[in-house]
């Protein structure tokens, strides 16, 4: 009786084994279906979120004279992921949401510090 029990508990353990492998193909499924049904908004709070950082830090950097590392402190919180780059000598900086958004802005004279592409 005891050597029937334990193989019952050992063929349940190789069963969960060979799941394990579907149950992450459905996880991932359901994740790529959320983020499909999604898309708008995160596409929409990415280009914000690079647009408004990139915004800033121009301010900060060409305006006020701040070092870039400096202007890091001014995001907000939950902007973590939003990385910011400068151009000196074109006085402008990029921010980049990690593959959803990238904006520039540049510092133009009498206007501040303006998004690109810019008509003006």
């Amino acid at each position: 009786m005891a050597n029937r029990s334990r193989g019952t508990r050992h063929g349940t353990r190789r069963a969960r084994r060979r799941r394990w492998p579907l149950w992450l193909a459905l996880a991932a499924a359901v994740l790529a279906g959320l983020a499909w049904h999604f898309r708008a908004p995160i596409a929409g709070y990415s280009g914000i979120a690079a647009a408004y950082s990139a915004r800033v830090a121009c301010s900060c950097r060409f305006v006020a004279g701040r070092s870039l590392d400096d202007c890091e402190k001014d995001k907000l919180a939950g902007m973590e992921l939003v990385t910011l780059t400068e151009d000196v000598e074109n006085r402008s900086v990029t921010a980049r949401f990690p593959f959803l958004a990238a904006e520039t802005t540049t510092l133009r004279d009498g206007y501040g510090c303006v998004m690109e592409p810019w008509e003006g």
